[in-house]
């Protein structure tokens, strides 16, 4: 089975004054490759928080998001009286005004409020786990579907291949038919006397040059193993890009060497089918 590298995964939890919430988006990528954006005091928990995203995930660019929404009466924010008072007096020695509007102007000004640190309790960070423990499941899921899709795309342009390669199978015999007569009809029109036996023993080398049966049978071994390996319990993203590599390999000799219009034709559907695997392909885990 395998998995996409596309996949969003979201889950939050409710603590009694705070709401953790944690999303993950991942798109394709050649290794793991992890942006994250939390509040600043959360950041000394980063590094173990990469390593659970890594260990799940495996490859992908993905996009940690951590937020925490206060959503009781407490605070870490308090009013810096000594600073508020100071630029009311100097506010005062302006000009007159009443209190209050003094107050609200230097509640405006720089370090009115002053935030104390907290230390990040183990409470709150069984939380954070919870929450991204909670979006892996959902990135993961999302990925395994994904992954369904691709593999039934993929399965069908197997057998798309598996059927344009028998139709090559089929047309090999006409195929070699007909480079012989044209040999043949070369050599007549030179109007030339040629020794047979010699002929026809250049005409075998010539037909050698030309002949497929390799290729035809290491192409169907390849489509065969990309297909086993399509079902597999592990997603092998890497593995079936490498067969890939391979099938092209077989096909691009195939169309070099078949010198015959209509076999050329089907090599030519057969890259377009294997283009499009390969380009699905790069999302795949």
């Amino acid at each position: 089975m395998i998995k996409s590298m596309t996949g969003f995964g979201k889950c939050s939890v409710q603590l009694p004054t705070k709401k953790i919430t944690v999303e993950l988006k991942s798109l394709n990528s050649k290794s793991i490759d992890l942006n994250a954006r939390m509040p600043s005091g959360y950041r000394e928990k980063e590094l173990e928080l990469r390593k659970l995203i890594a260990g799940s995930l495996q490859r992908g660019k993905v996009d940690l998001a951590l937020y925490v929404e206060m959503t009781g009466e407490e605070t870490a924010a308090e009013v810096n009286e000594t600073a508020v008072r100071q630029y009311m007096k100097q506010l005062r020695d302006i000009a007159e005004g009443d209190e209050v509007r003094l107050l609200e102007m230097a509640l405006r000004f720089p370090d009115a409020m002053k935030t104390e640190k907290e230390a990040l309790d183990e409470t709150e960070y069984e939380a954070i786990l919870e929450a991204l423990q909670g979006a892996l499941r959902e990135i993961n899921t999302f990925r395994a579907q994904e992954g369904q899709v691709l593999e039934s795309d993929f399965a069908n342009r197997i057998t798309a291949l598996n059927t344009l390669l028998q139709e090559v199978v089929a047309m090999d015999p006409d195929r070699q038919a007909t480079i012989r007569e044209r040999l043949q009809k070369a050599v007549q029109d030179l109007k030339t006397e040629v020794d047979a036996n010699r002929f026809e023993q250049e005409l075998i080398y010539y037909l050698e040059k030309y002949d497929i049966t390799e290729e035809k049978v290491r192409l169907a071994n390849h489509l065969k193993y990309f297909s086993e390996t399509l079902r597999s319990t592990d997603s092998n993203g890497k593995k079936l890009g490498f067969i890939s590599q391979e099938i092209g390999r077989e096909i691009n000799t195939i169309g070099s060497k078949a010198n015959y219009a209509p076999m050329q034709q089907l090599v030519v559907q057969m890259k377009d089918e294997l283009e499009k695997i390969k380009e699905q392909m790069l999302n795949v885990l």
